[in-house]
């Protein structure tokens, strides 16, 4: 390993650190390698690779984005069981993908970075086991949604019964026929209910805020659809590209807008979904948000409404006051008896690289530069930060399209700044903080009239109330990453 204080420019010479083995991760691993940068390690905090699909094991675990686009370009799956595939065949897709680009070789695993330093042109990375290593280059591939958001309840400790995150499932606890309580509406819970209705004795779901549910169809694939696609590679890509069309066009690019006539159509067909699907009127009103679709991320559902009118499952809208040795009390004095709790309540979507301690030139500390809110140009990059870039970073297209599309298209502007300093024409490359300045002027002000600000609570809006996510149109995004504008960077 090198570890003199210059850069060589050459491939050979330049070494990458990646820091997570998710889907972000794989795929900047393989695109450096593809590009010919083979000096390269990945550092992952778990036992094994797969991120946000590794962690979440939770019974109706899908993806809400339609498996031929949830899936790298490079790597099309003719093989997927459904048109929304289920958690463990995205898992199963990114152990295997990784492994025939030879990349599962190159990560190491229980590996926790909890410090990233740069100093002397380098950046300079320890992990939790005391494990350290220097880099020219640091890709955090760290994911948003993998630190559970945990709420605090009164008596938690005093349940004698079995309470865990859905991130965190206890597969030692057994379900089947136990009273169950889920906490939170999001597409989690929904997901969760409709697969734990029908093999629970009860099952109670605590609702905070109602959820638009939009309706899913989710068929499978038939064996002949999956021999075509085998047969034809060509046609998975095209189907892929049309998937993506539809989904920019009649999603991603509407919620910017919030007097989009596409963002009206899709509220529309919600309260439509809500009003044919549920039938008792007083369950209905009690599921019916006072918001407009889409204003927190929408739910996408073809089950939900059916599991929650089961005769054995409970919606409950008063709050939470205490937990109890035999179950849980709400604020009305109403107590619910269970033996097992889950949270489905979300994560800490501001974390990104935290807690790992970063350190960038001149000692400037990432915590405290995030102290307010993160943020960063173009979701990849940060002032006085110099070489270090992230896939999915804060201010990115999170909440309306595939997190998969985003980061290939990030990575082909990352690898066009790397090679810059391939090139020589520098040894660091850092956006400057005049035109991270008007990025975020610039993009509070448009953010002000998508959805996301139309008066509701999600996890979008910072401290400020300001939504975090890309609030300009796809196709903007798309021309972002095509090139680097280089005079918003310093080149040195």
């Amino acid at each position: 390993m090198s570890t003199n204080n210059t850069i060589n420019s050459s491939s050979d010479s330049l070494r990458f650190i990646i820091v997570g083995a998710g889907m972000a991760g794989i795929l900047a691993a393989i695109k450096l390698r593809e590009a010919g940068f083979n000096d390269l390690a990945i550092y992952e905090k778990a036992d094994r690779l797969g991120g946000t699909w590794r962690e979440n094991e939770y019974p109706g675990l899908s993806c809400d984005v339609p498996s031929l686009l949830y899936s790298y370009s490079f790597a099309p799956n003719p093989n997927w069981s459904h048109h929304y595939a289920p958690g463990p065949e995205i898992q199963e897709y990114f152990e295997t993908v990784a492994r025939d680009y030879g990349i599962a070789e190159e990560i190491r695993f229980g590996k926790e970075i909890t410090r990233c330093v740069f100093e002397d042109g380098r950046w300079h990375i320890e992990s939790a086991d005391g494990t350290s290593d220097v880099a020219d280059f640091v890709i955090a591939a760290t994911g948003v949604l993998h630190h559970p958001s945990i709420p605090e309840i009164d008596g938690m400790d005093t349940f004698e019964g079995a309470v865990f995150h859905s991130s965190r499932w206890d597969h030692n606890v057994e379900t089947a026929g136990k009273r169950v309580g889920v906490v939170g509406t999001g597409s989690t819970a929904s997901q969760m209910v409709g697969a734990l209705v029908d093999e629970v004795s009860e099952l109670t779901l605590f609702q905070r805020t109602p959820q638009w549910i939009a309706p899913q169809n989710n068929p499978e694939y038939t064996d002949e659809e999956r021999q075509g696609f085998r047969d034809d590679p060509e046609s998975v890509a095209e189907t892929r590209a049309l998937f993506s069309q539809i989904y920019e066009d009649a999603f991603a690019n509407a919620l910017v807008d919030v007097d989009s006539p596409s963002l009206q159509g899709i509220h529309k067909m919600c309260v439509e979904h809500l009003e044919t699907k549920v039938t008792d009127p007083e369950l209905r009103e009690r599921l019916r948000p006072d918001y407009r679709a889409g204003c927190k991320r929408l739910v996408v559902s073809g089950n939900f409404y059916d599991a929650i009118q089961r005769p054995n499952a409970k919606l409950v809208t008063s709050s939470i006051e205490r937990m109890e040795p035999g179950g849980l009390r709400t604020a009305d004095g109403e107590f619910h008896e269970l033996d097992v709790l889950v949270l489905a309540t979300g994560f800490r979507v501001n974390r990104f690289m935290r807690p790992m301690e970063v350190t960038g030139r001149g000692g400037v500390d990432l915590d405290q530069l995030w102290q307010a809110t993160p943020s960063a140009y173009l979701a990849i990059t940060i002032p006085d930060f110099p070489n270090l870039f992230m896939l999915n970073g804060p201010n990115g297209p999170v909440g309306n399209f595939s997190l998969i599309e985003v980061a290939e298209l990030q990575m082909g502007y990352v690898m066009q700044l790397i090679e810059q300093v391939r090139s020589g024409a520098c040894r660091e490359v850092s956006v400057s903080k005049e035109a991270m300045e008007k990025f975020d002027i610039d993009r509070i002000e448009a953010a002000q009239t998508t959805i996301w600000k139309s008066g509701c609570n999600s996890w979008y809006l910072d401290v400020n109330g300001v939504p975090m996510a890309w609030p300009w149109t796809f196709i903007r995004f798309r021309a972002e990453m095509e090139e680097p504008k280089l005079s918003d960077y310093e080149l040195r």
